[in-house]
């Protein structure tokens, strides 16, 4: 992997543009985050799953594929690890034997505040430059962005 270049080398062309800001940004944002979570063997997919599953309840393994815009074959690894570390129970669908509901267990949701605390713990190193109401209204700019952006890309 290449190192980042020093953000003064970088072309004023490139860097005059929100939308490469904001991607590198994200790269770099997702990076830090990744590495985290990697220290505990997990990906991104692995705190996604689990923070759906917190924030709306049980669903079905495709539903939760769908939500997610994971492909069902990875979202079926990523519950697989999930519930070998005991965070996800599956269980059938009584309503539809074929359909496999799967729901956060307490450890699971202990193990998602835990990895919450480490994702703001990034975001903190992240957003170092930028005093509290200035992250305030980042959260708040990009919020209505990201509620406006296409969906299914």
């Amino acid at each position: 992997m290449n190192p980042e270049p020093a953000p003064d080398t970088l072309p004023p062309s490139l860097t005059g543009l929100t939308t490469y800001l904001l991607s590198r940004t994200g790269k770099a944002a997702r990076g830090l985050l990744a590495a985290r979570l990697a220290r505990r063997g997990l990906r991104l997919w692995h705190m996604a799953v689990l923070a759906a599953l917190a924030d709306f309840g049980p669903h079905a393994q495709r539903e939760l594929a769908v939500r997610l815009s994971v492909d069902p074959s990875d979202i079926t690894k990523v519950v697989d690890d999930l519930a070998a570390a005991t965070w996800v129970e599956r269980t059938r669908d009584p309503a539809d034997r074929r359909r496999v509901r799967v729901h956060a267990t307490p450890a699971g949701l202990t193990a998602l505040t835990e990895l919450q605390a480490e994702a703001e713990a990034v975001q903190a190193t992240l957003l170092t430059p930028l005093t509290p109401a200035e992250r305030t209204q980042l959260t708040d700019l990009l919020h209505r962005v990201f509620e406006t952006l296409p969906t299914g890309g």
